[in-house]
């Protein structure tokens, strides 16, 4: 592997203009609290956020789809605990990841709509750095954290990942990325270790196991947290010989290259879990594995299982997700959990665990594991919220009202009886519809106005970008 200073003048070559700078602020508040997570010889739990791309609600195994084997994944479930009511904050990929990863709704904070691909991204691009990461917040905690994989958080010097509280960075900044080694720079950019350019000779999803493993390896002493952010299943569709042949008897062309990059990022997975295994710091580690949004069937064949709708609507297919995590010894194996989570609540369980605040007011996510123990006998969330471009949706209960245009017309599901969105009551129950859309609107009144794309102010002279879902 060769290795090349990344200038900023290539780079705005390679990845358009740079985004506008955006004030700091929010300095870390530190880590206090309760140490439920330590083991007894006191040293506090290593941490693994892994993120699948594009994954949607009907491929894995361990929700009950057979025909691409996961059993790496799979067992994240059969060893913790599986989520059938688990939520993402958006249909798209960057706006998920900035509420993953701050634990806040990201329309507070203005980052609500993709980029658009680069070169032609909107210039304004980038999470604020007002904001605080589960990054920043463990590193002054001690930890040692690493980011591999897919960022699409920002392009620019500041608000890259090694910017926003990693030690070490292994991947791409845009949202997608080609997974073969090609001689002519992709137009989404290189792939980077740390501020530097690299030629990567190895299938991008093997290289991203290869690197997590290693991260773990370097670093398995002493307490570390590992996002691991596969650019898997996004498009393109592109797999070795090695994954393919595993699937002979698909005939359709592009699913069965769907189905190798599926069982590559199983593999990848496998790898990871492995070297826990082999460092014997398996029982000291919280894993999550989440999807990023529901599957774009058409684009893929990525498929959301009985859900409607996919990637980029508000549909429980759109925002409903694979979501497991494993904390062995400490959360329950085995155990299916159907009250509604979502991923903001990943930095506040990672925080508690590792002895850190997680009470912090400006949170929207919370610790998970007192209701995933027993000792908290409530519910994590009453109530979720949904806005992206014109569509917005509310999830209190087991009601869903949901408006997709932005328009006077709305849609009202009970998701006990209705998984698939069926069935509208809304003039059936013009009480339950005047209530959600009244909490609705409080929480609405409360956001931010979008920092780019659809709703944010237009850039005088420049056309406006596209908001591609295919990012």
């Amino acid at each position: 592997m060769t290795h090349k200073a990344l200038s900023r003048r290539d780079f705005l070559a390679l990845m358009g203009s740079a985004s506008a700078a955006i004030a700091a602020g929010d300095c870390f508040q530190p880590l206090l609290g309760d140490v439920e997570g330590f083991t007894s010889g006191g040293r506090k739990p290593n941490i693994g956020v892994i993120v699948a791309d594009d994954l949607g609600y009907g491929e894995l195994g361990c929700y009950g789809h057979k025909e691409i084997p996961t059993p790496n994944i799979d067992s994240i479930a059969k060893n913790g605990v599986k989520f059938t009511n688990g939520y993402v904050s958006c249909p798209v990929c960057s706006p998920t990841r900035a509420g993953l990863i701050t634990g806040r709704y990201q329309q507070r904070f203005g980052h609500e709509q993709n980029p658009g691909p680069p070169p032609n991204h909107d210039p304004r691009f980038g999470l604020p750095r007002s904001e605080t990461t589960i990054a920043d917040r463990l590193k002054s905690a001690g930890y040692t954290t690493g980011c591999v994989g897919k960022w699409h958080l920002g392009f620019d010097a500041g608000l890259l990942p090694m910017d926003r509280g990693f030690d070490e960075f292994f991947g791409h900044l845009a949202g997608g990325h080609p997974y073969l080694p090609t001689k002519i720079p992709p137009r989404q950019g290189p792939i980077m270790r740390g501020n530097f350019a690299v030629e990567e000779k190895e299938y991008l999803t093997d290289a991203f196991g290869r690197e997590a493993s290693a991260f773990i390896d370097k670093h398995h002493d002493k307490p570390f947290f590992l996002y691991l952010a596969f650019n898997a299943v996004h498009a393109p569709l592109q797999s070795t010989d090695k994954y393919l042949e595993r699937f002979p008897k698909i005939e359709n062309v592009k699913r069965r290259k769907f189905a190798a990059m599926l069982s590559a990022m199983d593999d990848a997975v496998g790898k990871t879990l492995d070297a826990l295994r082999r460092n014997n710091i398996e029982e000291n580690t919280l894993v999550f594995f989440i999807g990023d949004n529901g599957g774009p069937t058409g684009a893929t064949t990525c498929g959301n299982g009985p859900l409607k709708g996919v990637k980029g609507q508000l549909d429980e297919g759109g925002i409903r997700v694979p979501f497991l995590m494993q904390y062995k010894g400490h959360a329950p194996a085995g155990k299916t959990y159907d009250k509604p989570v979502i991923a903001l609540d990943i930095t506040p369980t990672s925080l508690a665990l590792a002895g850190g605040k997680s009470s912090d007011a400006r949170f929207d996510g919370v610790n998970l594991m007192p209701y995933l123990t027993g000792k908290s006998k409530g519910v994590p969330h009453e109530t979720l919220y949904w806005r992206f471009s014109p569509q917005w949706a509310i999830r209190k209960g087991d009601w869903k009202l949901l408006n997709m245009s932005g328009g006077k017309d709305v849609q009202l599901y009970n998701l006990a009886i209705d998984i698939g969105e069926q069935t509208d009551l809304a003039a059936q129950k013009p009480d339950k519809v005047k209530e959600l859309q009244a909490d609705y609107d409080k929480w609405n009144s409360t956001l931010a106005t979008p920092l780019w794309g659809y709703g944010a102010p237009p850039i005088p002279g420049r056309k406006k970008a596209n908001e591609d879902e295919s990012e």
